[in-house]
């Protein structure tokens, strides 16, 4: 009979948590790789239709609701964490988030949002993320601008927005 390996508990568990953040960031990469395809078609219109582009829309989605999987993109079919009006209070449950008809009313209010900045003019047609994600952080499109250019940012350069879909 061989004789039995001793293997010490703390390698194991590292071992295990290592192999289950492994598998948890595979799944969450596959997640977020369905959203960008399941909205590919959709954001490329928006990105011609506004001038901006897809890479900031998907990333901004992508960040702000999670790759769909936030409560108010479940519920309020919010992919950007606009704040606005809802149905939800008949039902006992209170935010302050908009509620939109289906995935595409919030993607196009969030274009539409967008067109009303003063940088939109200057910045239409610019493929370029880096001046937008600039413009929109300076005009308090988030509570926590460096926070939140820094995800959008990573968020692009991971999913390769600006090459992959353009």
């Amino acid at each position: 009979m061989p004789k039995a390996i001793k293997i010490p508990v703390f390698k194991c568990l590292l071992f295990l948590s290592l192999t289950v953040f492994a598998v948890t960031t595979a799944a969450a990469k596959d997640i977020v790789k369905k959203y960008i395809s399941q909205y590919k078609p959709l954001v490329k219109s928006l990105s011609e239709e506004y001038g901006i582009p897809v890479s900031i829309i998907t990333a901004i989605s992508i960040v702000e609701s999670g790759a769909g999987r936030s409560k108010n993109c479940k519920l309020l079919n919010n992919h950007f964490g606009i704040i606005g009006k809802n149905n939800l209070r008949k039902k006992g449950i209170r935010t302050k988030f908009k509620q939109y008809e289906d995935a595409e009313a919030s993607f196009r209010d969030f274009c539409e949002m967008v067109k009303r900045k003063k940088y939109y003019k200057k910045l239409q047609g610019n493929v370029n993320y880096m001046p937008w994600l600039d413009a929109m952080a300076r005009s308090g499109y988030s509570t926590q601008p460096a926070v939140w250019k820094k995800m959008i940012s990573n968020a692009i350069k991971k999913y390769k927005l600006d090459a992959a879909i353009n």
